[in-house]
């Protein structure tokens, strides 16, 4: 159970139009966002913050940054999601899934694009910046555009990290799980 009670339904107009906005339609609204939707403010900005709209970086990329953000803060909640709706349209497989959790970054699973942004996601995760050469690294393979979307990505989803592991989410029941060694 949540530390926070989610919110239950029947939900305000307000609150379902916007669960109804990113949901698919039948699939009921994620304890995430049930849970922070409990506070207008917190969820206001939330939804502010949020990028789920596209960006300049493909599904692939996209979710590569998001899985292995999710994997390293320990949110099993968020990349259990992630994996489960969008890995098979982003072309991860199987190997590559178990990757943003088990393996470093120069995984032979991986292009050598792919391996500068993994190195450049675990780069912001422990140090918050990078230093030259990862930098020379990624701008190698990535415009002006897709740099600036990798670090609000790390970001945000490092704070959707924080809301599931802080509030002990319960995983959703169709989600995938961490890979077992």
């Amino acid at each position: 159970m949540s530390r926070i009670a989610p919110l239950e339904p029947p939900y305000a107009p307000e609150i379902q139009s916007q669960f109804d906005a990113i949901m698919p339609p039948g699939v009921p609204p994620l304890v995430l966002f049930r849970t922070v939707a409990t506070s207008e403010r917190a969820y206001k900005k939330f939804r502010n913050a949020s990028l789920l709209d596209r960006g300049p970086l493909t599904l692939r990329e996209r979710e590569i940054v998001i899985d292995r953000t999710c994997a390293l803060t320990g949110c099993e909640y968020e990349w259990g999601v992630h994996v489960t709706i969008f890995a098979a349209a982003a072309h991860l497989t199987e190997e590559q899934v178990r990757a943003t959790v088990r393996e470093p970054a120069n995984a032979v699973c991986w292009t050598e694009a792919e391996q500068a942004l993994i190195a450049a996601v675990d780069a912001l995760h422990h140090t918050a910046t990078w230093n030259g050469s990862e930098f020379d690294a990624l701008r190698a393979h990535y415009s002006d555009d897709k740099v600036l979307e990798i670090i609000q990505l790390c970001g945000f989803y490092r704070t959707v990290s924080y809301f599931a592991n802080a509030l002990d989410l319960p995983l959703e029941l169709n989600a995938a799980r961490f890979p077992q060694k």
